[in-house]
């Protein structure tokens, strides 16, 4: 894999850590800018409305822009923010500062994935949507932490800071690491019309696979948004055990993301089929399990795992199915797994309301994956149709 992909994957760490982190702030914000934990509250909401609604927004408005400028010009415009954020006393600017963030993210992440797909043979781009996604992973595994226990340490200030500074080795990564013209993998100005990739929407596939991998995705941000609840309220454990819990969680979400990344670009199928089923069994296990401490742990780790590898699949599978839209392949992608990073919350905290307790998330995320493996099996060779490079490895097993 090009050393490109690795750089891009650090300004991916810096921004995913920064729209997860928040929700162990906001008592603290709360209280530094007199709001209540509620109005805090839609510091989360708006990073993840902007970052649904920015993807393809700025992907447009990029599209034309050599990959370098725009990517570079998302990641000092997340930073310049984040300065405004960690400076201001008022609620309503550091609220403006979050959509402005996201657009920002949502436009930087649409552009790379975009541009990663140029970087690598037409039969990686599972691989390199690996690699980026692995940002992800590691912001879970020791970003959210981090930013955790810099809170707690100093104040929710510092963590803003902390954001800037990681965007100084990304914004120098992508000086150096993506081609000024990248005429020999990619284009500078797509061939395609607006129009014509908009038209992409239209296909049937293509909508197909972003359902499900919304879906999938929402299943996964489900159970994840509030695993803090089962782990005290569930299992009983004390409230030291969910950061240990989150970081399970995160390296599992590497390993599965990385067993993608091998896996996706020649065994789509394959994974799909047994992935999917392997998911349903671990989130119905693990709500009805959870109140078995090593139990939960166990599974969480193996969710990790597999909820992310078959998720990564699924969001390959859109930039294969919208091989049309060379310059907003990547913002379908990501409007794709943010759509289920926004709704699956929303249905796991609709299950707290239906006196399910803290497990309900876990039973939405069971939900949600039931339905997702409801329309994608019968459809499979659609979603996932036999490839050459397949063909050759099975030709070659024989």
């Amino acid at each position: 894999m090009p050393l490109a992909l690795t750089l891009l994957a650090v300004a991916v760490f810096a921004m995913s850590t920064s729209e997860f982190m928040l929700a162990g702030l906001l008592p603290d914000i709360a209280t530094d800018l007199d709001v209540s934990v509620g109005a805090a509250g839609l510091l989360t909401s708006a990073y993840a409305v902007g970052m649904v609604l920015g993807a393809p927004l700025m992907a447009g408005i990029a599209r034309r822009w050599p990959a370098r400028g725009g990517l570079l010009g998302f990641v000092l415009v997340f930073s310049a923010v984040h300065v405004v954020g960690a400076l201001t006393a008022s609620f309503s600017v550091l609220l403006i500062t979050r959509v402005v963030a996201a657009l920002a993210n949502a436009g930087f992440l649409a552009v790379a994935l975009a541009t990663a797909a140029t970087l690598v043979a037409p039969n990686q781009k599972g691989r390199a949507l690996a690699v980026l996604l692995a940002g992800t992973t590691v912001a879970i595994v020791a970003g959210v932490p981090g930013g955790a226990v810099l809170g707690t340490l100093v104040d929710w200030r510092a963590t803003f800071w902390a954001i800037v500074m990681l965007c100084l080795p990304a914004a120098l990564g992508v000086v150096w690491g993506i081609p000024a013209r990248p005429g020999a993998e990619g284009h500078d100005h797509p061939t395609v019309s607006l129009r014509g990739e908009l038209r992409q929407l239209l296909n049937p596939r293509l909508v197909l696979v972003m359902v499900v991998a919304a879906l999938v995705n929402g299943a996964t941000f489900a159970t994840f948004t509030f695993l803090a609840p089962i782990v005290t309220d569930t299992a009983g454990l004390a409230e030291l055990w969910v950061p240990a819990v989150l970081v399970l969680f995160g390296v599992g979400s590497f390993l599965g993301v990385r067993i993608a990344g091998r896996l996706s670009d020649q065994r789509p199928g394959e994974l799909i089929a047994i992935g999917g089923p392997l998911v349903l069994v671990g989130w119905i296990a693990l709500a009805v399990l959870a109140a078995h401490p090593i139990v939960l742990l166990v599974l969480v780790f193996t969710q990790g795992v597999l909820s992310f590898a078959l998720g990564s699949t699924l969001i390959a599978r859109v930039i294969y199915t919208a091989a049309g839209a060379p310059t907003m392949g990547g913002a379908y992608a990501t409007a794709a797994l943010n759509l289920g990073a926004v709704g699956g919350p929303v249905v796991a905290g609709a299950s707290l309301h239906a006196g399910l307790g803290a497990p309900g998330p876990v039973w939405a995320s069971g939900l949600l994956l039931a339905i997702a493996l409801a329309v994608a099996l019968p459809l499979l060779g659609v979603i996932a149709p036999r490839t050459e490079a397949s063909r050759r490895v099975d030709r070659s097993a024989a």
